[in-house]
């Protein structure tokens, strides 16, 4: 980072605690305007490990019993960031008990008390602010029972004052989810709190025209990450519920942002209600998608062939999601993975085939390696990735490294078959660095049953030939010939949930629901089993799980490796298998 960014930065913080420092002194709201409804859906089962003194966060744990939240040393600014945007209060919600309202209410006033005045520039991050009014506004009937009228004052005090700082520091929140929450957090608040009417209409234009430069006409954000349109989608429709109730028109630009959302967030779930996990995303939180869904009108998918740079096969009860598309560059892509056509599979309520997923919750080490290719399913080559990390930004208070040497154009082409639904797409990803072109293909039969895939690497130019020739003759061993060649892995994550046992026809995977599905190849490969985990930050510590593995070498100017997956035992009770274990509240 240039020392002008610094200084830059530097400045937003000060500027930011200034601002909210005047905004708390400025005369408070009075009331409500109306009682509203909470919103968010929490977590039983995390708030009862909050009443227990188990701090979980970011993927990081704390145990504190007895310990006011805010005394607490934060491990990691990630930890502290899920602090100030309250996401506790929903899980605190969730637990139906007097004990858990009055834990609520010391964090609320402990927050007031050290931080509503300015103290902190993280806190008032506006992105945070923004969540955290809303999330205090949604739960105000909890937050002031009980309370005494200077209590409920001080705390009305304090939401006034962030709809105030909110309409002057929404511009400075990062471009992205952060600046969306930043501006739904301010048409909320000045909706329902009394005396801030007159800020509804100018935020709603901002929201609006953020709507517009954010969410392109398919629905898609910049950043490509799933979990992410998520959030925006359930940020929008609160905003435009609370509108509805309060006999407001909503901005024409919010309310078609909302109907291009939805279709592609039904494109992008997967048979068993999550979401496909790519570009730093995870399945959502449960329950999160179908209470968003079920809250737009809009009830397609999207039917252009792709949904934000992802083409979907779908059949019977199973679901594939491929990522079709470059992956995000410049300062959108500081959480983005190196994932071009890598693929999940999920098999009714079951997911199959899956990617490591976002490790950024555990640590340094484990985000690096999350956002590589070896960890998605698709091929790489000698453990390059298709895309590298490259220069560091900012998403809040962490640090990220930008994807480089990036993928330029994925072809791809979507058709039907008399067999099935085809996937074909390219990316020149190895180009640069190998001279090798990686294509795949893959095919979902009509039942849902039957998944080929063919996997191929092409020296296509004259130039591309003779860098794959020089990467080739590097490797070659005068004492061992059979070294020559450029190595490359097709790799086949597996959930955790799915047991692999080698046979004389491949490898058979067993599922929870009862259902086998059979993996076998056509190629010269050597095929292995081996670790791998299964990264979600709702753990509090990676997921061993295994990976199939075709190793290989490229020699001519084409390779071809043929793969499938056969469905060879349908199982028992496969339409009632709702039970699911990607959830760990356990310590």
């Amino acid at each position: 980072m240039t020392h002008s960014n610094r200084w830059r930065e530097r400045w937003v913080c000060w500027r930011n605690k200034r601002v909210a420092r005047a905004c708390y002194r400025a005369r408070f709201v009075t009331g409500f305007v109306r009682q509203p409804e909470p919103r968010t859906l929490g977590a039983y089962a995390r708030g009862r490990q909050l009443l227990s003194g188990n701090l979980h966060f970011a993927g990081m744990l704390v145990q504190a019993p007895g310990a006011t939240l805010w005394e607490v040393a934060p491990p990691d600014p990630a930890w502290e960031e899920e602090l100030h945007s309250f996401a506790w209060l929903d899980d605190l919600a969730a637990v139906p008990e007097p004990v858990a309202a009055k834990l609520a209410q010391t964090w609320v006033w402990g927050w007031l008390n050290r931080f509503a005045t300015g103290q902190s520039a993280l806190a008032w991050e506006p992105g945070l602010a923004g969540q955290r009014l809303m999330r205090c506004v949604q739960h105000a009937s909890i937050l002031t029972a009980g309370r005494s009228h200077a209590d409920i004052e001080k705390l009305l005090q304090s939401l006034g004052a962030h709809v105030l700082y909110l309409n002057k520091r929404w511009h400075v929140a990062s471009v992205g989810s952060d600046r969306l929450a930043a501006l739904s957090g301010l048409v909320y608040g000045a909706l329902l709190l009394r005396g801030k009417r007159g800020l509804v209409a100018p935020a709603q234009a901002a929201l609006g025209a953020e709507c517009v430069a954010q969410i392109d006409a398919q629905g898609g954000l910049p950043t490509r990450n799933p979990e992410e349109l998520l959030e925006v989608f359930t940020l929008l429709t609160w905003v435009q519920t609370a509108l509805d109730d309060q006999s407001e028109l909503t901005d024409t630009r919010i309310t078609r942002a909302i109907s291009r959302l939805a279709p592609t967030l039904r494109s992008l779930r997967h048979t068993d209600g999550g979401l496909a996990r790519f570009h730093g995303g995870g399945r959502g939180a449960e329950g999160r998608l179908e209470l968003a869904l079920a809250a737009s009108p809009v009830k397609k998918r999207q039917t252009d062939g792709l949904a934000m740079g992802f083409a979907r096969l779908s059949a019977g009860r199973s679901s594939v999601i491929i990522d079709a598309a470059p992956p995000p560059q410049g300062l959108v892509s500081l959480n983005a993975h190196a994932s071009t056509l890598a693929f999940e599979l999920t098999s009714g309520r079951r997911p199959v085939i899956v990617n490591c997923g976002s490790g950024a919750v555990f640590g340094e080490a484990w985000r690096r390696a999350g956002r590589a290719t070896p960890s998605h399913s698709t091929l790489a080559i000698e453990e390059y990735s298709s895309a590298r990390l490259g220069a560091p930004g900012l998403i809040g208070a962490a640090r990220r490294e930008m994807l480089e040497d990036t993928p330029g154009a994925v072809p791809i082409e979507l058709y039907d078959r008399d067999s099935g639904r085809r996937f074909e797409g390219a990316h020149s990803g190895y180009v640069s660095t190998h001279g090798l072109t990686h294509a795949r293909l893959i095919e979902l039969s009509h039942d849902g049953a039957w998944l080929d895939g063919e996997d191929l690497l092409l020296a296509m130019e004259d130039d591309d030939k003779r860098r794959f020739d020089q990467r080739k003759d590097e490797t070659l061993g005068f004492d061992d010939p059979g070294n020559a060649g450029v190595v490359f892995a097709l790799r086949f994550h597996l959930h955790p949930d799915v047991e692999a046992t080698e046979s004389m026809e491949g490898i058979e995977l067993a599922l929870r629901s009862g259902e086998r599905w059979l993996f076998s190849h056509e190629s010269d490969c050597e095929m292995t089993q081996e670790s791998s985990v299964y990264l979600e930050k709702a753990r509090l510590r990676p997921r061993g799980t295994g990976q199939i593995v075709l190793s290989g070498r490229a020699i001519k100017y084409a390779t071809r490796i043929r793969w499938s997956l056969k469905k060879v035992i349908e199982g028992t009770g496969v339409t009632r298998d709702f039970a699911r274990d990607d959830t760990d509240h356990s310590l």
